[in-house]
């Protein structure tokens, strides 16, 4: 994908949407990457809803993912130039109701659960394990 062919409106469309939003705000914030169940456990919200947020976000050329075993991560663009002026200003983004730092916080102690850097323990929110699909 060239990322420079990406329509500027197609990047704006995928950040105008809260939870697309809050993902890149989590990525930004941290600079890890992150699996989907890292992410189901610290957004709240289920494998499903954030797949399809994530392939939005891979299509407007904001993330890439790659694939190590069962596990899939996702990680922040860092080109073109424009891509990371962009997440300078989704990290000054006022946080007036505490959902960034919450999500932040959920983030930090769910990456405890690594080993190696990796996940290996899959969703551990328990309303979000019967639906896993990573």
């Amino acid at each position: 994908m060239h990322l420079t062919r990406i329509p500027s409106d197609t990047v704006f469309q995928a950040l105008a949407d809260e939870t697309r939003l809050r993902i890149i705000h989590l990525l930004v914030e941290t600079g890890e990457e992150s699996c989907l169940c890292e992410l189901v456990d610290s957004l709240l919200e289920p494998s499903y809803k954030l797949s399809r947020h994530l392939k939005i976000l891979r299509q407007a050329g904001l993330l890439t993912s790659q694939k190590e075993g069962r596990w899939v991560y996702h990680r922040m663009l860092e080109e073109p130039s424009y891509i990371t002026r962009l997440y300078d200003v989704v990290r000054a983004l006022p946080d007036a109701d505490g959902v960034y730092a919450a999500d932040l916080t959920r983030f930090h102690e769910r990456l405890c659960l690594r080993d190696g850097g990796r996940c290996l323990v899959g969703i551990q929110r328990e309303e979000f394990r019967a639906e896993a699909v990573d």
